[in-house]
């Protein structure tokens, strides 16, 4: 494990700017799915599982934007969306299961393939 070590007798004093969680952004940016309308998630890193949870809500038909301001991530959410999350967009993120709760939650149904399975299998996280 990596560590800092401080020798001196200087006290220290000064910010830093702690970056967000992708295991954190990810749940809320999927809670967004419970409400119509414009919501705003900051802090949220730029990596690869986020940009493709905006990808899979663009599928849903979700309109989801990134903006270097405050590292925002903005969706709008429609009266109705298309409760699935496809095998192609899900099969590199395994936080893709986030957006099964939501969607089951406002639309009770659901059809989330799961990360890893196989793209004919039956997706066992199917909810209705």
């Amino acid at each position: 494990m990596d560590k800092i070590v401080i020798e001196g007798g200087v006290r220290l004093h000064g910010t830093v700017k702690v970056s967000g969680a992708k295991n954190a952004a990810l749940p809320i940016i999927a809670s967004a799915l419970l409400a119509e309308g414009d919501h705003v998630v900051r802090n949220v890193p730029d990596l690869a599982d986020v940009r493709t949870m905006g990808r899979l809500l663009a599928h849903m038909g979700c309109a989801f934007e990134r903006s270097g301001d405050h590292h925002a991530a903005s969706i709008r959410v429609p009266a109705t969306v298309l409760p699935e999350a496809p095998y192609e967009l899900v099969k590199t993120m395994r936080a893709s299961v986030v957006v099964l709760g939501p969607l089951v939650a406002r639309w009770g149904k659901a059809r989330v393939s799961l990360p890893g399975a196989a793209p004919s299998a039956p997706a066992p996280s199917t909810c209705t």
